[in-house]
């Protein structure tokens, strides 16, 4: 494994910035997710940490030992893109076995059977990769980068062209494989469910910027500000405007909310609630809104409820399958206790216990 750090890196291309200045100090052997919009910088910083791009300002340092400017080919990293690159000529077995005949690893064989048969590709290791779907030539790659057993892995978004259900199971099996700490692995995405189920840290990215870094469930329950919580969140956050007054905090065309204490430098805030936080049905403690469904969407084992409100379009998240008419009238619930509440700029003044 090794260790990365990033220091005051920056990437300009003519007269547009693609990084900002950035310093970040891998965990060692551990997971960190690059979590952030399309063209956040993801993969920007991804190609510097590689050594296929120069920095134009600060230093990567791998292990202490400072390695700007060197090239991909003088350093021991694996890379796979969101483009699949396969050996064309090779067979399957032939593209994952390359990186260990390069280093004359024992039991060749053995390895690339297990490594196939966990990304399901075991029937086709005779085949070229020509002769396999998209999906099937991304998970060549994937087996193949991670038998090279690179001290540093660099995952580039791998599981977008796969379909539903094959990137959950995906997903599950790289947790394990990471799991050994083996290798300090990078893993860009743009969903928040991926970097909950892979754990290990987070550093959020919004157009260039590093707006947070840390173990990711602590950066999921208490985002630095908005923006943070907003990139930590599918479907989008609820947001809100709220003004203080004598009884609490008034959302606009909302409820009275009884939110704890926080020490606001301005009579207004903006009132931030997950999806998965509203219920249609009342708790004790509740407030409610009211709206009409504009759609109702069943994605997986959840229902998403897209609601017309005074306050503006919301969403909820309810486990199960449930059936709304378009159109209908529906109350919202939630609990104060579960509302983060930002600054206007967009700094973090409170979050729920328990991250809700």
């Amino acid at each position: 494994m090794s260790k990365l750090e990033l220091s005051q890196i920056s990437k300009t291309v003519g007269a547009q910035t693609h990084l900002y200045p950035i310093s970040l100090s891998l965990q060692s052997g551990a997971v960190t997710v690059l979590l952030g919009a399309t063209q956040a910088g993801k993969t920007s910083v991804m190609r510097l940490m590689a050594g296929l791009d120069v920095p134009s300002a600060g230093r990567l340092l791998v292990d202490g030992v400072d390695v700007t400017g060197q090239p991909v080919r003088e350093r021991n990293v694996a890379m796979v893109y969101q483009q699949f690159i396969n050996y064309p000529s090779m067979t399957v077995f032939d593209n994952i076995a390359s990186p260990l005949r390069l280093r004359a690893a024992p039991d060749v064989e053995a390895r690339v059977r297990s490594l196939a048969q966990r990304l399901r590709i075991d029937p086709f290791l005779q085949r070229l990769p020509a002769e396999l779907s998209g999906g099937q030539q991304q998970r060549v790659a994937l087996a193949r980068a991670l038998a090279k057993n690179a001290p540093l892995m660099l995952l580039d978004e791998p599981l977008v062209n796969l379909d539903y259900k094959l990137r959950e199971e995906l997903r599950e099996e790289l947790t394990q494989l990471f799991a050994t700490g083996e290798s300090t692995v990078v893993y860009a995405t743009t969903d928040p469910s991926e970097a909950l189920l892979l754990g290990g840290y987070t550093a959020v990215l919004k157009e260039g910027r590093l707006l947070q870094y840390g173990p990711t469930l602590e950066v999921f329950r208490r985002p630095a500000s908005l923006d943070v919580a907003r990139a930590f969140s599918d479907p989008p956050l609820n947001v809100a405007m709220a003004h203080h007054h004598a009884q609490g905090w008034q959302l606009r065309n909302g409820p009275l909310l009884a939110l704890p204490p926080v020490a606001s430098p301005s009579p207004e805030v903006v009132v931030g609630v997950r999806a998965a936080a509203l219920r249609v049905s009342e708790r004790s403690g509740d407030v409610s809104i009211t709206g009409r469904v504009q759609l109702a969407e069943i994605s997986g084992t959840d229902t998403y409820v897209h609601v017309h409100s005074a306050m503006g379009e919301w969403v909820m998240q309810l486990t199960g399958v449930h059936f709304f008419d378009l159109g209908a009238s529906i109350v919202a619930y939630f609990n104060p206790q579960d509302v983060y509440v930002f600054q206007t700029d967009g700094a973090l003044l409170s979050a729920p216990q328990e991250g809700c």
